[in-house]
């Protein structure tokens, strides 16, 4: 399943302005974050300058959210070092998907920005 119009556009106001906020203003040209679709998941990325080449990025995923629609669900996974995602332990899922942006905004574990 991949998003609609409309559901890109509920995610974009939750994720994206998340993304907004959490990008230092004076920093934005060295650290932002930003998402991506990828079938019925959103991945949000920290991205920054490669350290010798200003000119290109890294782009680090932090956060997996997964629309199941069987269960009207989202679910909620952070990346370990090994690359392999993993649920969020404190909430790997809600009904609502602003209540795991903000899950990730307060970062209680530690499991997406350290």
């Amino acid at each position: 399943m991949t998003f609609n119009d409309i559901d890109r556009h509920k995610i974009k106001k939750e994720v994206g302005d998340f993304c907004v906020r959490k990008t230092p203003a004076h920093l934005k040209d060295k650290l932002r974050y930003d998402y991506e679709f990828e079938n019925q998941n959103v991945i949000l990325y920290e991205i920054r300058p490669v350290w010798n080449q200003k000119d290109q990025h890294t782009k680090m995923p932090i956060a997996k959210l997964t629309y199941v629609s069987t269960r009207d669900i989202w679910k909620l996974y952070w990346i370990r070092a090994s690359g392999k995602w993993e649920k969020y332990p404190p909430m790997d899922s809600a009904k609502e998907l602003s209540d795991l942006v903000q899950a990730i905004d307060k970062d209680r574990s530690g499991c997406f920005f350290g």
